[in-house]
């Protein structure tokens, strides 16, 4: 046992033991004495400098070896940082449909027979004119509201809108759907693949969402269209002359009901530019344009689709967000002030941005041709109008469009289970 000193203060220290060490220094003494040789020096100091310096040079390693491993992290954080997060202000205000209220009130008093408005009105008379039936002979006599023809005219319009204004509602996930409610009809009236079509999940192969700026007649992009599997074009705008600009292969024509509104006038319903056997696919700018539907569909060869009204809400609030953002960003005004520059409840996406969207639902890659403008070029390639439509912000969908190709930034009111398709845009 070790035994306690005591010290001049009386407190007590314990002696350590040094048995050990006095006797390897007793052994070590008589051996040299033995030897005739001096005692070497001991090695311990040398042992600890070495072991302190690989412990400092353990130190360094480690140091040097985390710093490169945080750049690494660091850097692979740039490079895979989360995409930015959309405005949550915006989007609340994007989800408001200035309008609503009034739509629905105009629903019901069509369902209702109440056409006392002027333009509903007009659009009833119009629409009764040309509304012929077989009346013997060669004579072809109107219908009139008492005809059998008429009111079975008017039962599948009240069916038709009433389906229509019950489901038009926000849907995330409509996109989703857009294979099974355009895609399969234009397969089976193709005579696609039996297989194909009743599974709804094989998409196009390529799209080319033709639209009619005048900046087409600047390039040659015929033939480039025309190599793509599905075509859509806009509005019934012509390709004849046009060709190697436009190209001339046409899958779909996408129009607003206002283009079936004028097409409702003439004789047949003819709305055919591209042909008898093109179907149209179409969006509802106004309720009342279901009459126009109701007629022309008895006399298309080719089907005459409605876009679904679910797709039409995802379309306006999408568009409504980017003009958001783009007023606010541009003007520094507060949000409130947009629907008074926008035209409020009349504010509207344009056919060209649903065509792109209805592209992204059913195609797996998707080209963009004709979307933008330039000081030296026509508003449309195909006729001579200046100035755009103030219903329309162009410029917020052209921001749209470039989010799409750069492919890494969200897209508002989207759901996340859809995944959107490379998309190449040609100017």
């Amino acid at each position: 046992m070790p035994k306690s000193s005591e010290q001049k203060d009386g407190s007590e220290t314990e002696t350590p033991n040094f048995c050990c060490i006095d006797s390897f220094t007793h052994l070590a003494s008589t051996k040299s004495k033995n030897n005739n040789f001096p005692m070497k020096r001991t090695v311990r100091p040398f042992f600890i400098l070495l072991i302190l310096l690989v412990f400092i040079a353990t130190l360094t390693s480690r140091a040097i070896l985390r710093k490169g491993i945080l750049s690494i992290e660091l850097e692979a954080r740039v490079f895979t940082r989360d995409p930015p997060s959309l405005n949550s202000t915006l989007l609340k205000h994007a989800a408001v449909e200035i309008g609503e209220e009034k739509s629905r009130q105009e629903i019901q008093q069509l369902l209702d027979g109440n056409f006392a408005s002027q333009a509903r009105h007009r659009t009833f008379v119009s629409w009764r004119r040309f509304i012929h039936h077989d009346g013997g002979g060669d004579r072809n006599v109107p219908a009139t509201l008492r005809s059998p023809l008429f009111y079975r005219y008017w039962l599948d319009f009240r069916r038709v809108l009433h389906d229509w204004a019950r489901k038009r509602r926000f849907q995330s996930g409509i996109m989703l759907e857009l294979t099974r409610s355009v895609k399969v009809p234009l397969d089976r009236y193709n005579k696609v693949n039996a297989n194909a079509v009743d599974s709804g999940e094989k998409k196009y192969s390529s799209c080319a969402v033709v639209g009619n700026s005048g900046i087409l007649l600047n390039r040659n992009y015929g033939s480039l269209i025309d190599a793509h599997e599905f075509v859509i074009r806009l509005n019934n705008a012509r390709v004849d002359n046009y060709e190697s600009k436009v190209g001339k292969k046409t899958s779909i024509s996408f129009v607003n009901s206002n283009i079936l509104h004028l097409c409702a006038r003439r004789s047949g319903c003819f709305c055919h530019p591209y042909g008898p056997n093109v179907p149209i696919v179409m969006y509802i700018c106004q309720a009342v344009h279901f009459l126009d539907y109701t007629v022309c569909n008895a006399s298309h060869k080719s089907p005459l689709l409605v876009t679904d009204p679910r797709f039409d809400v995802l379309c306006s609030r999408i568009v409504k967000y980017y003009s958001l953002k783009r007023f606010v960003e541009e003007t520094g005004k507060g949000l409130e002030q947009w629907g008074s520059a926008h035209d409020g409840a009349l504010f509207h996406y344009s056919s060209g941005m649903q065509a792109v969207m209805l592209a992204l639902g059913v195609c797996d890659k998707v080209s963009i041709f004709g979307f933008g403008k330039s000081s030296s070029a026509k508003h449309h390639y195909h006729t001579n109008q200046k100035a755009e439509l103030h219903l329309h912000d162009y410029e917020a969908e052209y921001a749209f469009y470039s989010d799409l190709v750069d492919g890494r930034k969200p897209i508002p009111f989207i759901s996340e289970k859809f995944k959107i398709p490379p998309v190449v845009m040609y100017r």
